[in-house]
């Protein structure tokens, strides 16, 4: 039988944000599904952003819908986001196995939907793109029914190492806008609010261009100090690019050594930007104080 306990998630000892409202308590329910798959991960010797972002949803993900969100290309970040949790620092050489080990937990675990993402990997010439093109090729030659959904960095604004991974063809194509633009310089270390629009529009000229259904999606972070009318904007932003899905969930400090909350966002106030994301067209918007960016992401293919 799950042990199930309640608890507030991510309080930091001391400083802004340690007192947490009720509805940003999560279940952790230690399922024998979720056991299985937190020995899969480390037999297999993967990282997966459940754990080094400390989401609050594992519990959920792992025990309940037993999928995972792989991060490849190591669990050393060479960008600083005052919001992120991942270590920041000289990354290790890739491991060359690793296309091979997520193909093999996939199918392991029987996934009908994968996601991917992975560190921002400035430091290689190709800023990684060949090793997410050999990870998905490995997916899709062991479990060739599996839909590969892919959360990637900019790539430095490089089209053309972008435009390695679009020719890969995942059925999801994301790439996190994060905060508004004010926010940007403050919070996103090498990141740009601009070029971030320019990824989006590229991958949603690409799928035009090449007539196939792949469906484009982003996600928000709220509570790192923005405006309402800033909120607003983003959406307007991304649906000018083509974007078709997007994601808002509450931002939690991991330490005090990251940005500071700023405020809480209520339920109510998650479902009245839902609202407002449908009302400018965005084909799907999963919004709450939970949500993260592969939160229920089986149900974000649009195409």
């Amino acid at each position: 039988m799950a042990e199930e306990t309640l608890v507030q998630i991510n309080i930091p000892k001391k400083g802004v944000g340690a007192r947490r409202p009720p509805w940003m308590r999560v279940k952790v329910r230690e399922t024998p599904e979720y056991r299985d798959v937190a020995r899969l991960v480390k037999e297999l010797k993967l990282n997966t952003v459940c754990e080094e972002a400390r989401c609050p949803n594992i519990w959920e993900c792992w025990g309940e819908h037993r999928t995972a969100t792989f991060m490849i290309m190591g669990d050393i970040c060479t960008r600083a986001c005052r919001y992120c949790d991942v270590t920041s620092g000289k990354p290790s050489p890739l491991d060359e196995e690793e296309p091979a080990n997520v193909a093999k937990a996939v199918s392991a675990m029987g996934l009908r939907h994968a996601v991917i993402t992975s560190v921002d990997r400035d430091d290689l010439s190709d800023f990684g793109a060949r090793h997410w093109v050999r990870t998905i090729a490995a997916i899709r030659e062991e479990s060739p029914d599996c839909a590969v959904e892919v959360l990637t960095p900019d790539f430095g604004g490089n089209a053309a190492e972008l435009m390695q991974v679009l020719e890969a063809r995942p059925q999801i194509y994301s790439h996190n806008i994060e905060t508004v633009r004010r926010l940007h310089p403050k919070m996103r270390s090498k990141g740009d609010y601009d070029r971030t629009l320019a990824v989006m529009r590229r991958a949603h000229e690409y799928r035009l261009d090449a007539g196939i259904p792949m469906t484009t999606k982003t996600g928000l972070i709220l509570g790192l100090g923005e405006t309402l009318d800033e909120v607003l904007e983003v959406m307007d932003d991304l649906r000018g690019v083509g974007c078709d899905v997007l994601t808002m969930g509450q931002y939690l400090n991991p330490t005090n050594r990251h940005a500071p909350i700023a405020r809480f966002y209520t339920p109510e106030e998650f479902e009245s930007l839902k609202v407002e994301g449908s009302n400018r067209g965005f084909k799907h918007v999963e919004s709450g104080p939970l949500v993260r960016s592969s939160y229920h992401a089986h149900e974000h293919v649009t195409e």
